[in-house]
């Protein structure tokens, strides 16, 4: 397994030295300044591979080319979109990056109520609030048809919690949930969200994934040609949001896609922590089943507060939380050796430790929510130590 970090370029706060230093062997980022529908151009693309040598590590993984809301809509700018992301893939191809990772999430990409909420031990941690998050949709949104969207014990909880919040604590949950891509600059405003919403009147979920399929059916063959992969990352959280459908959040949402676009290179971001949200997604079993398409892997893990879908979940320490981490590096592991033996090229599997705690000096780092430098470190060796362990002789694989 391959060990990569995700930087978010010149302004993270977490530099690829520290990278480096925590015993990353490559990059994963992406070129967030980039308005979403516009090509990624060869001089920017260089541009991000010299500064991440200049750290001393290559830009192996792109996370993530947006897909646009108008590709998800069906809208006017979805060809022009989709175009443009062939370009930018061509381009990708002819700097010798080979593997992106994308989402297909309805406006709202990984959501979070509390960005630094505070764990038993002191750490900060990100923090999905079920009641929190209904509060949000059903008295400071005040989406239309809202009620009609929670049990009535969420709803319930919601009517109590919400006069609970003062203007201050309303503020930062409006602005949580609508803090956009990781990276980016952008925000969603209230108006913003109910705009976006209402260009999705109609959509179900059967409608979106064939708009996925409708994309993957134009991009991949390109990165077919290419020798490329894509890997379409999970939901995060893996249920609907606001009203809007979500297609990526169980096995047999891949099944769908991957059978429809029978390629090898349309496949799968294995997020251990997305999928994990949900008590029935069992990971060890679709690392097995799901992997010839596995192309990236994101190892995290989250504390389920319920064993329900929807729930209230944290990120909880890596190997902590409620994934089997070990079980899921032994799959992943055995899925390299049977590649091995195919003699496929893409044998290894690239993983990076995903979010973290910000434990000791990132609690005044100051970085990205979920990407402190500390806390990915020691999620980092925590695998590192599981994989050197497993594939010592003494445990034969």
């Amino acid at each position: 397994m391959r060990q990569t970090w995700r930087w978010f370029g010149p302004i993270d706060r977490v530099t690829v030295e520290n990278a480096l230093q925590a015993g990353a062997e490559g990059i994963v980022s992406a070129l967030h300044h980039v308005p979403t529908g516009e090509v990624w151009s060869l001089n920017e693309i260089r541009k991000r591979q010299r500064e991440a040598r200049a750290g001393g590590l290559e830009w192996e993984l792109v996370e993530s080319i947006p897909v646009s809301e108008a590709i998800k809509t069906g809208g006017a700018e979805a060809v022009p979109h989709i175009a443009a992301w062939k370009a930018s893939l061509e381009n990708l191809a002819r700097c010798g990056i080979r593997t992106v990772c994308y989402n297909f999430m309805p406006v709202l990409d990984w959501t979070r109520t509390e960005l630094r909420w505070k764990t038993r031990t002191g750490a900060r941690a990100m923090r999905f609030d079920l009641i929190d998050f209904a509060a949000f949709d059903l008295f400071i949104l005040k989406r239309d048809g809202a009620a009609a969207t929670y049990p009535d014990t969420i709803r319930a909880a919601a009517e109590k919690r919400f006069p609970e919040l003062d203007d201050e604590a309303r503020a930062a949950l409006a602005a949580n949930i609508g803090a956009g891509l990781p990276g980016s600059t952008e925000r969603y405003s209230l108006d913003d969200l109910r705009r976006l919403i209402a260009t999705y009147a109609g959509v179900d979920a059967e409608k979106l994934r064939k708009r996925l399929i409708d994309f993957l059916s134009e991009v991949a063959p390109v990165a077919e040609h290419l020798d490329m992969r894509l890997c379409c990352h999970p939901d995060d959280p893996p249920w609907p949001l606001l009203g809007l459908p979500r297609v990526m959040s169980t096995q047999a949402d891949y099944e769908a896609v991957l059978n429809a676009v029978d390629l090898p290179a349309n496949g799968v971001t294995l997020c251990t922590g997305s999928l994990g949200a949900r008590a029935d997604n069992d990971l060890p079993g679709m690392v097995e089943r799901l992997g010839p398409r596995i192309h990236f892997v994101h190892l995290r893990n989250v504390r389920r507060e319920a064993e329900t879908v929807p729930c209230s979940f944290f990120e909880d320490e890596h190997l902590a939380g409620g994934t089997d981490m070990v079980a899921v590096v032994v799959a992943l592991l055995k899925e390299e050796e049977r590649r091995k033996r195919e003699g496929r090229s893409d044998c290894v599997i690239p993983f990076r430790p995903d979010h973290g705690q910000d434990i000791l000096d990132d609690l005044t780092r100051g970085a990205q929510p979920g990407y402190p430098a500390i806390g990915r470190l020691k999620g980092l060796a925590e695998i590192r130590g599981i994989v050197r362990t497993l594939e010592h002789p003494q445990f034969g694989m």
